[in-house]
C-alpha cells in the first residue's frame, strides 16, 4: 500500500483537530469568565472592607452633642434600623477639619441600593442652608435633594455626600443601651439590651451593631463600642428653617 493518508483518515484527523480547537477555546472562555468573576468579587470585597473600616473609625469617635430645638435639648445621636445621624470629627481630607453632623442611610437607584453618608459642618450658617447647601433638618425631616446620587463637595467641603458602598444587599442597625425610661443611676436592675431604634433619648447608646452585606460577600456583623456618653450642649444654634 502506498504511503500517505486515505480520505477517511484525513476526515477523522480534521474532526479531531476541530474538536480539540473547540475544547481549547471553550476552556479559554471559561477561564476568562472565571477570572473576571474573581476580579469582580475581589473589587466588591475591597469596597466592603473599606466601608466597614470607615464606619468603625468614624463611629468610635462620635461625640454626644446636644442642640436646643423648640426650647428643648435635642441629642445629635438618633436613628432607626436603616438610618443613623450622629456627630463626629472629620479631617482636612474633606476640606474643612472639624465636627460634622453625619447622616448614614440607604438610597435607591435603578442599579440597586447604595450606602450614602451626608455631612454638614457643625456651624450655624451651614446648618441653616444656602443656595448650594440644603438646610439641615433632624433625622426624619425632609432635606432637599438634587435627585442625582453621586459624590459631591460644596463650600470647600462644608457640605457633601459620599457613596460608601454600591449594590448593598442588606443593611441594618441595632443599638445597645438601657431601655427608654430606665435610668441605671436610679434603677439598680437596669440592664442594657439591643434595640431597633434610638430616638428622643437624652444619652447615646453604649454600642452599635451594623449588619452590612453585598450580593458577593456576607461579613460578620460589626460591633462598635462608642466613646464619651455625657452630652455636651452647644449654644448659638437656632431652629432649622
Amino acid at each position: 500500500m502506498a504511503g500517505g493518508f486515505t480520505l477517511v483518515e484525513l476526515l477523522i484527523a480534521f474532526v479531531l483537530v476541530a474538536l480539540i480547537s473547540i475544547l481549547l477555546f471553550s476552556g479559554l472562555r471559561l477561564g476568562i469568565r472565571s477570572w473576571e468573576g474573581v476580579e469582580t468579587s475581589a473589587e466588591f470585597n475591597t469596597e466592603l472592607r473599606l466601608a466597614r473600616d470607615f464606619l468603625v473609625r468614624v463611629l468610635s469617635q462620635s461625640r454626644p452633642i446636644t442642640l436646643t430645638l423648640d426650647a428643648e435639648p435635642y441629642l445629635l445621636f438618633t436613628g432607626d434600623g436603616q438610618n443613623l445621624e450622629f456627630v463626629a470629627p472629620l479631617s482636612e481630607q474633606v476640606g474643612i477639619p472639624g465636627l460634622y453632623i453625619l447622616r448614614l442611610g440607604l438610597e435607591g437607584t435603578r442599579e440597586g441600593d447604595s450606602l450614602v453618608l451626608t455631612r454638614w459642618l457643625l456651624n450655624p450658617d451651614v446648618l441653616a442652608g444656602t443656595k448650594d447647601i440644603p438646610a439641615w433638618q433632624p433625622l426624619g425631616g425632609q432635606v432637599a435633594s438634587s435627585g442625582v446620587l453621586e459624590d459631591q463637595d460644596v463650600a470647600a467641603g462644608a457640605f457633601g455626600t459620599s457613596i460608601l458602598l454600591d449594590d448593598v444587599a442588606e443593611f441594618e442597625i441595632a443599638y445597645f443601651g438601657f431601655p427608654e425610661g430606665e435610668d441605671p443611676a436610679v434603677t439598680v436592675e437596669a440592664k442594657g439590651e439591643w434595640q431597633a431604634t434610638w430616638q428622643g433619648r437624652a444619652m447615646p447608646p453604649q454600642a452599635l451593631r451594623i449588619h452590612l452585606t453585598t450580593p458577593y460577600r456576607v461579613w460578620p456583623d460589626l460591633i462598635i463600642w462608642l466613646g464619651a456618653s455625657t452630652p455636651v450642649p452647644l449654644s448659638g444654634f437656632g431652629k432649622p428653617q
